[in-house]
């Protein structure tokens, strides 16, 4: 019996893992997978659904939780890991709808002999989207983790001032830490800024949608900034210019219309 239970939680822990991958809300697990495990069960093996349904707890909070356990696990083995092995680190950050700015960092390492890539973490920037809020956070983290910065050879941005900035720019502030730290200018940023000059007609298309989004955008942002302002005076945002958009993405949307 033991084994029987041990066999079913087992089974609750892979069926959660693929519904994570697959996007899909925690919910199917009661209401697509469960039946459709007792319909095979009874059509195909002619057995009982019963005593099996019940050892393969699949209830929404209960995938939830899992896959919350399996994230945690996964987050502190790579920590772990990272705390005595040399990587690189690629931050970038990105503007959701809401306007909600969001710092994501990848890392890349060597493991038996293979290289990995993995997203380290994916953090809200409160304040601003400066150089010194962006290593603010990355320090936090490497703090709370312990993560030696030192472990750190090369870092990978765009080439926005925040990241690059001589004086204040996010791999300025990591380089007095790191003299000998390698930056490199993301290769497909790169590639982005080349596409401008590819063809005209494309650049002036992408830039009518760019231009018409941040107009959309603006009111939004200022409006979120007049909130926090209003709700605390002691955290004021500064709005200093339209933050770059996913161009290809809205240009689709557009073409599409």
């Amino acid at each position: 019996m033991s084994q029987s239970n041990d066999d079913g939680l087992r089974a609750s822990y892979n069926i959660s893992l693929l519904i994570a991958k697959s996007g899909k809300p925690h919910t199917i697990g009661e209401e697509l997978i469960l039946p459709a495990i007792e319909e095979v069960l009874k059509t195909v093996l002619h057995e009982p659904p019963f005593d099996v349904l019940k050892r393969i707890p699949l209830s929404n909070n209960t995938v939830q939780r899992r896959i919350d356990e399996m994230s945690s696990d996964i987050e502190s083995f790579l920590c772990n890991y990272l705390q005595t092995t040399h990587f690189s680190i690629r931050l970038d950050e990105s503007t959701l709808p809401g306007n909600e700015v969001l710092l994501l960092a990848y890392v890349r390492f060597v493991m038996d002999e293979e290289i990995h890539e993995e997203l380290l973490f994916e953090k809200t920037l409160k304040s601003d989207t400066k150089g010194e809020s962006i290593f603010n956070v990355l320090s936090d983290f490497f703090t709370e983790k312990s993560i030696p910065f030192t472990n750190i050879i090369s870092v990978a941005a765009d080439g926005a001032p925040a990241m690059f900035g001589r004086y204040r720019g996010f791999i300025s502030h990591l380089k007095r830490i790191i003299p000998g730290l390698i930056a490199i200018h993301c290769v497909i940023h790169r590639q982005h800024l080349v596409a401008k000059n590819l063809s005209d007609r494309l650049h002036q298309s992408l830039q009518f949608v760019v231009n018409a989004v941040n107009k959309i955008r603006i009111p939004v942002y200022l409006h979120y900034c007049a909130m926090k302002i209003s709700n605390d005076c002691s955290y004021i945002l500064k709005y200093a210019g339209c933050r770059k958009v996913h161009a290809y993405r809205d240009f689709t949307h557009f073409s599409n219309q």
